[in-house]
């Protein structure tokens, strides 16, 4: 039986290195990704096969692609696309900068990368492409805008090429996690300055909390899982003969997912408020 293969995105630390580290150990050829090279040299020392793919950059996705295809000989069974980062802070002072650079990688990158993809799937008949959305894109939640905007836009880009792709052999896939052990909020620091100039805002007092939360270590959120926990939703999504449009992983999401249905649109903004 030929191996099949998985490119993953991503896979410095957290959803994706668990998830390329355990797909490998089940058989799988993972091409595990990195926007770094430390971080593919690292992986490589390891004996997974890593290479760079920067979302941001459209001559990287093109490149890591033309490797993937290099190394099997033309084929891919799967992608998750899983690398994104966050630029918290309140909507009314997020410059367009903003918004623009976290597009560019949660959305357009993830968009490029998957169109690159689909006609070598379409060619061999079959493949699974497979977005690791959030629990912030079924609701939103303060502070977390730009982040929110682009998962809300995942979300229904994946809904309509789902529709877009059938009868081609290709399932689209939505994970949407919600608390998971990964490096996102330190790594979601450096946008931050980059672009909140929260002492100007007329939100001062209150960016307070959210700096309390970015930089001080307090442990896990409450209902927080381990990577490994999206890693066995991405191995059914992969394996099931018929895969679901989405697989939640964590009980705030599924509680989300029940009071977006069920509340009318001001009581899940106050629950919502109160996190």
């Amino acid at each position: 039986m030929q191996q099949k293969s998985i490119l993953i995105t991503g896979c410095s630390s957290g959803i994706g290195l668990d998830a390329a580290r355990t797909l490998k150990a089940r058989g799988w050829r993972v091409f595990a990704t990195c926007r770094k090279a430390a971080d593919s040299a690292r992986l490589v020392a390891e004996g997974l096969e890593s290479f760079v793919l920067d979302y941001a950059d459209e001559t990287s996705i093109a490149a890591a692609v033309a490797e993937v295809l290099t190394r099997t000989g033309g084929t891919l069974d799967a992608l998750f696309n899983n690398g994104a980062h966050a630029c918290p802070g309140a909507v009314e002072d997020l410059p367009r900068g903003a918004l623009r650079e976290i597009f560019e990688v949660n959305l357009f990158g993830y968009h490029d990368l998957t169109r690159r993809v689909i006609p070598v799937m379409r060619a061999q008949g079959h493949g699974r492409i497979i977005n690791c959305s959030s629990v912030l894109g079924l609701v939103g939640m303060t502070w977390r805008g730009a982040y929110v905007a682009t998962k809300f836009a995942m979300e229904g880009l994946t809904d309509v090429l789902r529709l877009e792709m059938r009868g081609t052999g290709i399932d689209l896939v939505l994970i949407e996690p919600g608390p998971i052990t990964t490096k996102i909020r330190e790594n979601a620091i450096p946008h931050f300055e980059k672009w909140i100039d929260w002492e100007k805002s007329a939100r001062r007092d209150q960016y307070a909390a959210l700096r309390d939360r970015l930089y001080t270590s307090k442990g896990p959120d409450k209902f927080e899982l381990p990577p490994s926990a999206v890693t066995a939703k991405l191995i059914h999504a992969l394996q099931i003969p018929r895969p679901k449009a989405r697989y939640f992983v964590t009980t705030p999401t599924y509680v989300s997912d029940l009071l977006r249905r069920v509340l009318p649109t001001r009581a899940l903004d106050w629950v919502l408020a109160w996190g």
